[in-house]
C-alpha cells in the first residue's frame, strides 16, 4: 500500500472512531446519568428533550477532546511522514541550519 491508501484508511479510521465515541459517550450520558439517575429525580416540567440534546452536545465536546488525545499519543508513537501522504499539499522542508 502507498502513503494515499494509508491516509485513505487512516482517515476513514480516524471518523469512525469519533462516531463511535460519540456514541458512547452519548449513550453514557444519556440513558446512563440522566435516564436512571437524575431525569426520575427532576419534576415532569422540566424539558427533558432541551436536557438531553445538551447532553448529546456535552458527548460531541467529550468526543472531541477524546479524540485529541488519543491522536496526540499516536503522533508520539509513529512517525506520519513516513506512512502518510499531506492532505492539503506538501510540507515545505526543514530549513537548513547556518553555520
Amino acid at each position: 500500500m502507498n502513503k494515499k491508501v494509508n491516509t485513505l484508511l487512516f482517515v476513514l479510521g480516524a471518523t469512525l472512531f469519533n462516531i463511535l465515541v460519540v456514541l458512547i459517550v452519548a449513550a453514557v450520558l444519556i440513558i446512563g446519568i440522566y435516564g436512571m439517575v437524575v431525569a426520575p429525580m427532576l419534576p415532569e416540567t422540566v424539558p427533558h428533550d432541551f436536557i438531553a440534546s445538551m447532553l448529546f452536545i456535552a458527548s460531541i465536546i467529550v468526543s472531541f477532546i477524546v479524540y485529541r488525545i488519543t491522536l496526540n499519543k499516536l503522533l508520539k508513537k509513529i512517525k506520519f511522514e513516513d506512512y502518510f501522504d499531506p492532505i492539503f499539499g506538501r510540507r515545505p522542508p526543514p530549513k537548513k541550519k547556518s553555520d
